[in-house]
Parts: structure tokens; sequence; C-alpha cells
């Protein structure tokens, strides 16, 4: 195991109810501005239990973060935040909502231009905001951890920045708020964290048992209680069990004296900005390419997750190998989520303009060894036709 330090100063209030705790973690002498994204949560009643527990503060609100927050509808949000001076940010939404609100509550602090945050990757962010979440959608981890991805539309660039000044300071983690989420939510979400997983697992052996079998309890977890909540929307253990797991999938926990690939998300994360697909769809698309393209430097992690998470111990290790890739495309097709390009209309044509953005942003480098370039994921993406 590698050397490490780990800290995360995030307060979480998990189950029902837990969004009465609000009243304990806000003052009325404070200046809120509620941020969230379509709207759903006026229908589902989240936004009323919100401002219940809320009715002795003053309030503002800004709707309208888009999946893949926009960095110009963020600029407006900053905007309503000087003008109101707001001293508290509450993000209520999943992870697209609490990303946007940690790059307002940077920008608002920021004196330059607050592109800044984002090519400096959090390196300018000297303060910010406090932040608070109520989280209705299991996915990202952003609830508990200091990253946010953040979309420029006008450039389709997709990047993220991190800061120890963005951590949440609690957030409130109640299962039946995703209860109304549409299936096609629910699977990219349950993709998304089981990938989170998979980032910091499947690399190569450093004797981290305890790291181990926490990323195996996880994605085991995920994938029995997945497909329940597709079947079942209201099954509440299944979707709490599901939301913890998404938590600590990326709380820093798994990355802790371990080496991390990310090579998934980012090449995703270019497929995302130019064309628009749902994160969770990008990554099941392209982990299982980056699997095949890098099969023999990950066998190891491969034949162990098989044994662990799949029960497969039969057959020669390479054979192992490609059956945890089969056995991981069948999970996430059957929580509906796609893995090839073709599934959405998209082909060889795509993987210059990826390669061409991964260059432009620096990410020529990518995975644990830092040997995927981008002609070698001009390579791997042929692999995800």
């Amino acid at each position: 195991m590698d050397n490490f330090t780990f800290h995360n100063p995030a307060r979480i209030h998990f189950g029902r109810g837990q969004i009465s705790q609000l009243a304990n973690e806000i003052t009325p002498d404070m200046r809120v501005l509620i941020t969230y994204g379509g709207g759903s949560i006026k229908t589902n009643g989240v936004l009323d239990q919100v401002k219940a527990a809320l009715k002795d503060v003053t309030v503002f609100e800004f709707g309208g973060i888009e999946p893949n927050p926009h960095y110009e509808t963020l600029q407006k949000a900053i905007e309503v935040v000087k003008a109101e001076k707001i001293d508290f940010l509450l993000a209520v939404g999943g992870g697209s909502v609490i990303d946007g609100t940690k790059f307002i509550a940077a920008g608002a602090k920021y004196q330059g231009d607050t592109w800044d945050i984002i090519e400096s990757r959090g390196g300018v962010v000297t303060d910010a905001i406090p932040l608070g979440c109520v989280l209705t959608l299991a996915a990202t981890g952003s609830e508990m951890n200091s990253t946010s991805v953040v979309t420029r539309a006008e450039t389709q660039d997709k990047l993220f920045f991190s800061s120890s000044h963005v951590f949440p300071l609690f957030s409130v983690l109640d299962p039946e708020t995703t209860y109304t989420l549409p299936p096609r939510q629910t699977a990219n979400g349950v993709v998304d964290a089981y990938v989170h997983t998979l980032e910091q697992y499947i690399t190569y052996p450093v004797n981290a048992k305890v790291q181990d079998a926490l990323a195996e309890g996880l994605l085991n977890t995920l994938k029995e209680e997945g497909p329940k909540v597709l079947e079942n929307p209201t099954d509440y253990d299944a979707r709490a069990n599901i939301m913890w797991a998404a938590t600590m999938a990326l709380n820093g926990l798994l990355s802790t004296g371990t080496p991390g690939d990310w090579a998934t998300h980012l090449i995703g994360q270019e497929i995302t900005g130019l064309y628009g697909l749902d994160h969770g769809q990008t990554l099941a698309i392209v982990m299982p390419a980056v699997w095949k393209y890098r099969k023999a430097a990950k066998q190891a992690k491969l034949v162990q997750y098989a044994a662990a998470v799949w029960n497969i111990t039969e057959g020669s290790a390479d054979s192992i190998a490609d059956q945890a890739i089969t056995a991981t495309e069948n999970f996430f097709e059957q929580m509906g989520i796609k893995t090839r390009l073709a599934d959405y209309g998209l082909g060889a044509e795509i993987i210059p303009a990826v390669t061409a953005k991964l260059e432009e942003h620096g990410h020529v480098a990518l995975g644990e060894h830092g040997d995927i370039t981008p002609k070698e994921v001009a390579e791997l993406l042929e692999l995800a036709l």
C-alpha cells in the first residue's frame, strides 16, 4: 500500500426525514441561495421539505442548472450571489447541481476570470462561500468530495477542478428523494458509481486489502441492488444501499494508498462535451474498451474482480479476464445502458475529434501508468464501435 493522507470534513445526515436537519445546520441570520436543476424538486415535494426546514431563513432560488452544468448558467448564479449578498449555498439535486454549486461557491469569491478556476484545476481557489447539499440522485459522490465537473457549452469543453474550499459542510441523503427518478437516471447513477469504484480498483495490485475489500463490497452491492430499483423504484432498502454505495465510491476512501486509472472518465467527458451523451452512457462505452486494450497490464486485478464480484474462477487468467469484461458489459446492459458507440448513432468518425480535445486539454498521459496517449485512445475507441 502506498503512503497517503486522508481528510474528509463533510457531515452526513442519512435516512428518512433527514431534510429536517437543515434547521440545525443553517441559522436564521444566513442568506441562502437554493440551487437546483430542471424543477423536479418542486413536483416531488423535496423543495417543500427544504423550505419547511428553512422557514425562519432568508431564502433565494436559482434553478435551471443543466446535467453537465454549463459554465454560462453558473455565471448567472454568481451574479445573483453577489447581488443578493448570499452567504450560504444549498444544492438540492444530483451531482450536476452539486458540482455547479461548488463552482458558484468558488467563483463568487474569485476576483479574476472565473474560467481560471477550471484551467488551473482549482489551483487559484483560495476561498469559497460555504455550501451544503440535499442529494436527490445517487451517482457521483459529489456530496462528499471536493471535485466539480463543469461544461463550457460555447466551446464544448467538459473539465474538472478540485479544491478543499468547496467540500460540502454537510449533505442530507434521504433515499426517498430518489423514488421518482426516471429509470434512465437511476441506471446512469448506478453505472456511474460502479465505474467510480472500478477506476480505483482495476489497476494493479499494491496489497491494499482494506481498499480492495471495500471496493468489492460496493461493486457487489451495486450489481445486486441496481436491478431491484428498476423493477421497484420505491424499494427503500435498495435505494438506501445504492445511495450510500455511490457516496462511498468517491469520498476518497478507495483512493487511499492505491493507484487510480480515470482514463475512462477523461475520455468519456470529451464524448459528453462533444456529443451530449449522458455521463453514465460514456462510461459504459469506454471502460470495457480500456480494459480490452490494457488487458495484460490489468489482468491480475481483473482476475481478482472476476472471482470476488462475479464468482468466475474457471479457465486461464486470460480467459477469466475476458469473462469479467463480458460480465461487466452485461451488467451495464441489464441496467439499460448500452455499451457501444453505434448504439448512440456514433462511429469511427468521432475518434479524431475526441483525441483532439484530449490533446487540447493536456490529457495526453492517461491511465494508472500514464501510458495511454491520444494515439492509443484512438486505437482503444475502435474497440468500442
